[in-house]
C-alpha cells in the first residue's frame, strides 16, 4: 500500500516536472520594440464632429471634433485623420488657403497650425486670454485673433514653421478714442473679418455690445462706425413676418458675415433673433462718417413675428452670380426663429434696389435637418462661377449637401416659402445605409489569379461610376493619390470584404491606404432564392479557387465565383430535400454558382478545406456541414452537439499524414497513398468553453469534450503552428515533387493539396489556444485529441475580454491581441502568453468601446486590425516591421503642390501686364471660382491677390497705438551717450517729441540716404573737436586723400550691388514666365488624364 502511494506520488511529481519543462520551452519571440500602433486607414466622419472648414482652391474639407480630432476629406477616396495631443473640442478651424496648412483653436485657447503634407503640428501657441473670434486673411499667412479683453491681435505663420505674435494690436479703448465714441473699456471682440477686395488693408471688428468698426490698417484710421444705439432704422425695412418696426437698442451680437461681394454690406445677427444689414460704404469724408448719424445705413430683417425668438447662431452669404448688383444673393441663417419651432436651416433670396436703398426678400426656403445642427459651410464652384453648394453638418457626424442648382432655383419661386431637399454625402465604406454586419480583411499575397479577376471586375465598375459622376460631381475633389505602378502591372495584395443587413456584399482593394471599391454584390435578380436578402453573418474567401462564401443569419450559404464569364452560368440550389440547377445570365460581376440552405440556423463560421475543394460551415445550433465544391453536394452533416443551448463560436481544420494511430513519415508515403493516409481533424469550440474533435468521416474522436472545470464563456479558438525544421521542410518539398511526378494526372486542387501537408509529428506538436472572457487556456493538440482536459498553460484575465486575434511575424505566430470591454488593447506573446504591451482605443484613435463592436472586427495575419465604430472605419497596424501601410510615400497627399504652384504662377503672372494673354483660360476660370473661407465666402481672389500682401509685413511690425512713455524710452535708447559728450558750459538742448505717434514711429530707427552712404549716426548735429574728426575719418596719418578714395570705393561697391540686384530681378521675371508656361502645361495634362488617374 505504501509502495503504491509512493509510486503514485512519484508519477504525479514526474508529470509536474514534465509540464514545467514544457512551459519553459514555450518561449515567445515578441518584444515591445516590435510593436508600434498606427492608424493606417481611416474612413468616415466621427460622431463627435462639430465644426467645418473648406479650402476653395485645394478643394479639401476639414471637420473638427469634440475630442480633439480633425478629419480631412478630399477626392478619389482620400481621407486623413489628424489627432491633437489634447482631447479638447475645437471652436475655430480655418485653412491657410492654398498654403498647405490648417489652423485650429481649441476651447482652452491653444492655437495649433497643422502641416497637411506630413500630417503633423507645425507650430502652436497657448493664448493667455479667452479667444472669442478668429479669421485668416484669405490667401496669406496672417491671422486675426480677438479676445474677451477687447484686444485684436495679429499672428503670422512663417514658412519655416514658426508661429509669430506680431506687435500690431488694436484695443477697444484705442479704437473708440480714434472713433470719438464712448465705449466701455472691457468689451469682448465677437467678430473679426477682413474686407473683401481690400488686399487685407481693412478689417471689420465687431464687439459684443453691438458696436461695429471698420478699420483701415494702411491709413491707421477708422473708416466707419456702425451699431451705435443713436442710429435709427431705415423706413421700409424688410420684415419677413410683417412685424412692425421698433427703435434700435443696444443688443448683443451673436453672428456676422459679409453680405456683398465688395464688402459694402455686413449682415449681423443678434441675440434677440433680429438680423441687421449694415452698410459700410463711405460717400463723404471719413470724419463725417465716423460722427454722423444716418438713418440710411441699416436695414432690419426678422424671420418670425414671435416675441421670443432664438438667437441668430450662424450666418453665411452667397452672391447671386447672375445679378449685376454686388449685394444680391442668398443668406443662410440658423436661428432667429420662434422658440420651440422645428429645427431648420433658413435660406433667404435677397435683392437690393439699384441705389442700395431698399432690400426685398424674393424667396424663402427651409432645409430640414437630419439630427441636431452642428455647423455649415458654402462650397464655391471650382470651374464655373455658378454659385456654391451648401454643406450642413449635423450630429452625430452626418453631412447633408444641397446642390447649387436647387439653391439657384429658389430665386424663381418669388415670395413663396418652400422646403429644399438635401442629399447624403457619399461615403467610401457604408456602415449605416445599409448597416454593416460582418467583415473580413484578407491577404491575397501569392494569389495573382484572384487579383486579376478582381481587377477585371473593377474595370467595369469604374466605367459605370464615371458615367454616374458626370451627372452631378462631388464638389470636394482635392488631394493626390500616389501611384507607384502602372495599371497594367498592378497586383492586389489585400482586400476588405463587408457583408450587410440587406444581404449585399462589397469588396474593396486595401493594398494601399486609399481604399477603392472593386465590386458590389447585390440581390439575386434572375433566380429567386429564399433568404438571399437576409443579413450576412460570416464571410470567407478561397484564393486558390477565387470563390467567395457568404453565410447569412437564416442559414443560407451563397458561393460566388470571382472569375466572371461572358457566358451563362449554372446556379446550383441545394436544400435539405432537393437540388436544382438554374441558368443565369452574366452581368459582368461575380456570379453566384451555388446556394446551400440545409439548416434554419445562423452561420457562425466558414472555412475552406483542401484548398477550396470543400467548404465547412458551422451553424449556431451546433451542427457542421461539409460541402463539396466540385459537385456542389453535401459531404456530411454532423449531428447536434450534446448541449444545444451553447452555440458554436469557432471551427478549425487540421490535416496531417496519419495511419492507424501511428505517425507516418512523408517520405515513406507514395504519391498514390497521400489521399488515403491524409487525415483531417475538425476542432469545434462552443460558447460554454468546450472543445469537440471530429475526424474527416463525421465521427467524434472523444465522446467527452475537453472543458474547463470552472464555468466560463469562450470567445474564440486558434491553432498555433509550431515552427518546422529545415529537414521537415525538405521532406515536405520532396513529397510534393513525388506527387506531382506521379503517372496519374492531377487536378489543380490536388496540386495545391500537397503543398502544405505537415508531417504527423509536426501537426501533433501544434497548440490550441482557447480564449475565454476571463482566461486564456493553451493546450497541446495531441492532448486534446487524447481527451486530456488539463491545459498546458492558463492565464487569468483581470477584465472581461470580448475579442481576440493572433498575428504572425516572419511567417511564425508570435502575438495575441485582446480587446477588453473597457476599450483596452493588450498584446501578449505566443506561445508563452506573456504580457508585452497595453494600450487602449482611446489613446490610439479616441474611440470608446461600444456594445457588439467585436462582431465587425477582423484581423489579418500580419498584425493589421480592421474595426468599426459608428460611421468610422479604421485599419490599425501593430507591427513596426509592417511596411505595407506604413510607408509615408504611400499615404495620399492632402495638399496638391502642383496645383498650388500653378495658382501662384497665375497670380504672379497677372502682376505683369505683358503676360496677361499668356494666362491659361482654364486656370483663370478656376481663380474666378475661388471664393470662400469660413468667415467670408465671397472674396474676389484676383483682386485680393492683385497687389499681394507684402505691404502688410511692414504695417504689422509696428503698434498703431504705441504707449507714449514707451515711445519716449525707445527714442532715448536710440541715442548713444558718452561722458565726453557732456558740455557743462554750453546750454543743454531738449528734444520735444512730436505729437503724431505714427510720424514718431516712422522716424524712429530710420536713416537718411546721406547717413546710409557715409555710415553716419542719428546724433544731433554739433561742433566736433579737431581730435574727434581725425579719429573718425583719418585712416593713414598724413594722407589727406585717403578719405575721398574710400568714399569713391564705397560708391563703386554700392553700384555693383545695384547691378546684381537688377540681374536677380531679371532672373525672377524669367522664372515667372517659366511658371506661366508650367501652368499651361498643367491644364493640358489635366485634360488628357484618364479615369484611373482622376
Amino acid at each position: 500500500m505504501f509502495a503504491k502511494k509512493l509510486l503514485h506520488k512519484a508519477t504525479k511529481h514526474h508529470h509536474h516536472l514534465q509540464q514545467q519543462q514544457q512551459q519553459q520551452n514555450l518561449k515567445g519571440c515578441l518584444t515591445p520594440d516590435d510593436l508600434d500602433f498606427r492608424i493606417a486607414v481611416h474612413y468616415g466622419i466621427p460622431s463627435t464632429a462639430s465644426i467645418l472648414a473648406f479650402d476653395p482652391i485645394q478643394r479639401v474639407l476639414a471637420i473638427g471634433t469634440l475630442d480633439g480630432r480633425i478629419k480631412v476629406i478630399g477626392g478619389d477616396n482620400i481621407e486623413g485623420l489628424l489627432i491633437s495631443p489634447k482631447q479638447i473640442p475645437f471652436k475655430y478651424l480655418e485653412f491657410l488657403s492654398n498654403k498647405g496648412f490648417l489652423v485650429s483653436i481649441s476651447n482652452d485657447n491653444d492655437i495649433q497650425v497643422w502641416n497637411l503634407e506630413n500630417r503633423s503640428i507645425a507650430s502652436s501657441m497657448q493664448w493667455s486670454s479667452t479667444i472669442t473670434s478668429f479669421s485668416v486673411i484669405y490667401g496669406s499667412f496672417f491671422m486675426y485673433v480677438g479676445d474677451d479683453n477687447g484686444l485684436m491681435s495679429v499672428l503670422k505663420h512663417e514658412e519655416d514653421g514658426e508661429l509669430l505674435l506680431l506687435p500690431y494690436h488694436l484695443s477697444a479703448k484705442s479704437l473708440t478714442e480714434a472713433a470719438e465714441s464712448s465705449f466701455p473699456d472691457r468689451q469682448t471682440v465677437v467678430g473679426v473679418l477682413h474686407q473683401p477686395c481690400s488686399s487685407g488693408n481693412r478689417v471689420l471688428i465687431a464687439y459684443e455690445s453691438g458696436l461695429i468698426i471698420l478699420w483701415d490698417i494702411f491709413e491707421a484710421q477708422v473708416v466707419v462706425v456702425r451699431g451705435d444705439k443713436v442710429l435709427e432704422l431705415k423706413d421700409g425695412v424688410v420684415d419677413c413676418s410683417g412685424q412692425p418696426e421698433h427703435d434700435l437698442e443696444e443688443k448683443e451680437i451673436t453672428a456676422l458675415c459679409w453680405a456683398s461681394s465688395n464688402g459694402t454690406v455686413v449682415a449681423v445677427g443678434y441675440i434677440d433673433g433680429d438680423i441687421m444689414f449694415w452698410k459700410t460704404s463711405t460717400t463723404g469724408s471719413s470724419k463725417k462718417q465716423k460722427t454722423a448719424s444716418s438713418n440710411n445705413n441699416v436695414v432690419r430683417l426678422q424671420l418670425s413675428s414671435a416675441k421670443r425668438k432664438l438667437p441668430v447662431i450662424v450666418l453665411h452669404w452667397s452672391a447671386n452670380t447672375k445679378s449685376q448688383n454686388d449685394g444680391d444673393g442668398q443668406l443662410f441663417v440658423y436661428g432667429g426663429d420662434e422658440i420651440g419651432s422645428e429645427e431648420v436651416l433658413t435660406v433667404l433670396s435677397l435683392e437690393w434696389s439699384p441705389g442700395m436703398e431698399t432690400l426685398r426678400c424674393v424667396g424663402r426656403a427651409e432645409i430640414t435637418l437630419i439630427g441636431s445642427f452642428a455647423d455649415m459651410s458654402l462650397l464655391p464652384s471650382a470651374i464655373n462661377n455658378h454659385g456654391a453648394d451648401l454643406l450642413v453638418l449635423t450630429s452625430p457626424g452626418h453631412l447633408q449637401i444641397v446642390n447649387h442648382k436647387n439653391l439657384s432655383a429658389l430665386t424663381t419661386e418669388h415670395e413663396k416659402r418652400i422646403t429644399l431637399s438635401s442629399l447624403d454625402c457619399p461615403v467610401v465604406v457604408p456602415t449605416f445605409n445599409p448597416v454593416l454586419s460582418a467583415a473580413k480583411l484578407i491577404s491575397l499575397v501569392g494569389s495573382e489569379k484572384t487579383s486579376k479577376f478582381l481587377l477585371e471586375i473593377a474595370t467595369n465598375v469604374k466605367v459605370n461610376a464615371t458615367q454616374k459622376l458626370a451627372e452631378g460631381s462631388w464638389p470636394i475633389s482635392g488631394g493626390i493619390v500616389h501611384q507607384f505602378t502602372s495599371p497594367d502591372g498592378y497586383v492586389i495584395e489585400r482586400i476588405y470584404v463587408a457583408g450587410y443587413m440587406d444581404g449585399s456584399v462589397r469588396i474593396w482593394d486595401a493594398t494601399s491606404p486609399v481604399l477603392s471599391v472593386l465590386c458590389v454584390i447585390g440581390a439575386m435578380k434572375d433566380v429567386e432564392v429564399s433568404g438571399s436578402t437576409s443579413p450576412v453573418s460570416e464571410l470567407n474567401l478561397c484564393s486558390s479557387t477565387s470563390q467567395l462564401a457568404v453565410g447569412s443569419q437564416l442559414g443560407l450559404i451563397r458561393v460566388y465565383n470571382l472569375n466572371s464569364s461572358p457566358n451563362e452560368t449554372d446556379l446550383h440550389i441545394v436544400t435539405g430535400i432537393k437540388q436544382e440547377v438554374h441558368k443565369q445570365p452574366q452581368g459582368g460581376g461575380p456570379a453566384c454558382i451555388a446556394s446551400f440552405h440545409l439548416l434554419d440556423s445562423p452561420v457562425q463560421a466558414l472555412q475552406y478545406i483542401d484548398h477550396g475543394a470543400k467548404l465547412a460551415a458551422a451553424h449556431e445550433c451546433g451542427r457542421v456541414a461539409v460541402l463539396d465544391m466540385n459537385s456542389f453536394s453535401v459531404s456530411f452533416l454532423t449531428e447536434s452537439l450534446p448541449n444545444l443551448s451553447s452555440p458554436v463560436i469557432s471551427m478549425a481544420w487540421k490535416s496531417f499524414l496519419y495511419n492507424g494511430g501511428r505517425v507516418k513519415s512523408p517520405k515513406d508515403a507514395g504519391p498514390k497513398s497521400v489521399d488515403k493516409n491524409l487525415e483531417k481533424l475538425m476542432f469545434v469550440s462552443t460558447k460554454d468553453a468546450k472543445l469537440y474533435v471530429f475526424d474527416g468521416n463525421n465521427r467524434m474522436i472523444n465522446s467527452k469534450p475537453t472543458q474547463l472545470k470552472k464555468d466560463t464563456t469562450a470567445i474564440s479558438m486558434h491553432i498555433i503552428e509550431e515552427s518546422t525544421s529545415s529537414v521537415e521542410q525538405k521532406e515536405s518539398t520532396e513529397l510534393t515533387k513525388d506527387v506531382v511526378a506521379g503517372n496519374e494526372p492531377t487536378s489543380e486542387t490536388d496540386q495545391h493539396k500537397t503543398e502544405h501537408i505537415s508531417s504527423g509529428h509536426n501537426a501533433m506538436d501544434s497548440l490550441i489556444l482557447l480564449c475565454c472572457n476571463d482566461a486564456l487556456c493553451l493546450y497541446r493538440l495531441k492532448s486534446v485529441v487524447q481527451g486530456n482536459e488539463k491545459p498546458l498553460l492558463k492565464v487569468k484575465l483581470e477584465k472581461h475580454c470580448c475579442w481576440t486575434s493572433t498575428f504572425r511575424k516572419d511567417e511564425k505566430s508570435c502575438g495575441l491581441v485582446l480587446l477588453y470591454q473597457t476599450g483596452e488593447l493588450e498584446i501578449r506573446s505566443l506561445p508563452d502568453l506573456e504580457l508585452v504591451k497595453v494600450t487602449s482605443l482611446m489613446s490610439i484613435i479616441r474611440w470608446s468601446y461600444k456594445a457588439n463592436m467585436q462582431r465587425t472586427m477582423c484581423a489579418a495575419e500580419n498584425g493589421q486590425i480592421a474595426m468599426i465604430n459608428g460611421s468610422e472605419v479604421a485599419l490599425l497596424s501593430l507591427l513596426k516591421s509592417d511596411d505595407d501601410l506604413r510607408v509615408t510615400e504611400s499615404f495620399p497627399s492632402l495638399h496638391d503642390k502642383v496645383l498650388a504652384a500653378a495658382v501662384e504662377a497665375v497670380i504672379s503672372s497677372s502682376h505683369n501686364q505683358k503676360k496677361k494673354q499668356g494666362i491659361p483660360r482654364a486656370l483663370v476660370n478656376i481663380l474666378k471660382g475661388f471664393k470662400g473661407g469660413k468667415p467670408n465666402n465671397n472674396i474676389n481672389v484676383s483682386e485680393d491677390f492683385k497687389y499681394g500682401f507684402s505691404n502688410l509685413d511692414g504695417i504689422f511690425s509696428k503698434n498703431p497705438f504705441p504707449d507714449p512713455l514707451e515711445s519716449n524710452i525707445n527714442n532715448q535708447e536710440d541715442v548713444e551717450l558718452d561722458i565726453d559728450d557732456i558740455e557743462i558750459d554750453e546750454p543743454v538742448s531738449i528734444s520735444i517729441p512730436t505729437s503724431s505717434n505714427t510720424k514718431q514711429k516712422e522716424e524712429t530707427g530710420k536713416r537718411s540716404d546721406r547717413e546710409m552712404l557715409l555710415d553716419g549716426d542719428n546724433d544731433e548735429p554739433r561742433v566736433r573737436t579737431r581730435e574727434e574728426i581725425i579719429a573718425k575719418y583719418r585712416k593713414n596719418a598724413g594722407d589727406a586723400s585717403s578719405v575721398a578714395a574710400q568714399a569713391r570705393n564705397k560708391l563703386l561697391e554700392r553700384q555693383e550691388k545695384l547691378e546684381r540686384i537688377s540681374k536677380r530681378t531679371q532672373d525672377l521675371n524669367n522664372e515667372a514666365e517659366d511658371f506661366a508656361s508650367l501652368a499651361n502645361e498643367l491644364v493640358k495634362a489635366m485634360e488628357r488624364r484618364k479615369w484611373w488617374q482622376i
